[in-house]
């Protein structure tokens, strides 16, 4: 299992990927090779999902209270400085082929960490190309501590996410009631034990290391996401589970979605160069960008294949931002 990606915020220095620029932004993909993510028994009526895991209090703890009153200091700090951006870029962001090539390769062919050795940092070496070769069917599952209005909220704003990435990547990604094989938890504080009983049964072989998080999730992990790959396949991703804390206010929670998720579809690290993009520690964008809809155009481009190295793959990715941006070197 490798964890790739996880969101803090950018005065903290990561402990793994942050989803968006936030003090907790954490996109944390977990590559587990050759796990399966168990479906429901073929000969069981497939049931509906419940909107909620099991119990949870009538009233936030004091420590979730908490980390809510922190997380909307942090989103109103960022704000004030002009961060967490919502526009997508424009003129003032400008990239060439040559830029869109060159983060490509950073945001899609290395890792932030080893994969399967948990939190330990990658050894910077290039891997090879990852995406789902099987449709995405986007879940989302809500802790008992989330009220209605949240969860109809958000199910809207997921909904929206998965179409928008649908014709994005030309990969079929759409949201689904029952049988997700990508799942969204979104869990307040009060809600851990019981995602992570939940997340054991999804994945019963899931390493240990994993679920470490759950038992410790420091306040500057915001959200983070793990993917699995396939038995015959360890480069075409099969299942993922990303979770985003509920404390989060609208924004910096809907930023947890639009990274992790798109993170989870095969753009695991970071990059400092990366502008205007959600794949850079420094917050400036909370929410997809058009030059980041260029990265899943190019990663989801039909010319690429799963496994593929990165000296295999270049000269293909050259054409291909060529056409995107206009060959602007």
């Amino acid at each position: 299992m490798t964890l790739v990606g996880c969101r803090r915020p950018p005065m903290i220095t990561r402990l793994v990927r942050a989803a968006r620029g936030t003090a907790l932004g954490t996109s944390l993909i977990a590559t587990a090779a050759c796990l399966p993510f168990g479906e429901m028994a073929p000969s069981t009526k497939p049931q509906a999902r419940p909107d909620t895991l099991q119990t949870g209090p009538a009233e936030p703890s004091a420590r979730s209270a908490l980390l809510s009153r922190y997380y909307a200091r942090m989103e109103r700090q960022l704000l004030a400085k002009g961060l967490l951006r919502t526009d997508g870029g424009g003129l003032d962001t400008p990239y060439t082929d040559t830029m869109l090539l060159r983060n490509f390769e950073r945001i899609a062919f290395y890792d932030e960490y080893q994969r399967g050795a948990g939190l330990m940092p990658s050894d910077g070496r290039p891997g090879v190309l990852r995406r789902w070769d099987v449709p995405v069917r986007l879940g989302v599952e809500f802790g008992a501590s989330v009220g209605p209005e949240m969860r109809k909220a958000d199910r809207g704003t997921l909904a929206r996410y998965a179409e928008r990435l649908n014709g994005v990547t030309g990969h079929s990604i759409r949201m689904v009631d029952r049988n997700p094989n990508f799942l969204v938890l979104v869990l307040g504080e009060d809600d851990r034990a019981d995602a992570k009983a939940r997340v054991r049964r999804l994945v019963p072989q899931i390493d240990p290391r994993a679920m470490e998080l759950f038992d410790r999730m420091p306040r500057a992990v915001h959200c983070f996401v793990f993917a699995f790959s396939g038995e015959d396949n360890d480069s075409a991703y099969r299942r993922a589970v990303a979770v985003v804390r509920a404390e989060h206010p609208d924004l910096l929670r809907r930023s947890c979605y639009h990274e992790e998720i798109a993170q989870g579809l095969g753009l695991p690290n970071d990059s400092a160069e990366a502008r205007p993009s959600i794949f850079n520690d420094d917050d400036e964008f909370a929410l997809l960008t058009a030059h980041d809809e260029k990265l899943l155009q190019m990663l989801y481009d039909p010319r690429l294949k799963p496994g593929m190295a990165l000296r295999q793959a270049r000269p293909t990715l050259r054409r291909i931002a060529a056409g995107l941006v206009g060959g602007s070197g």
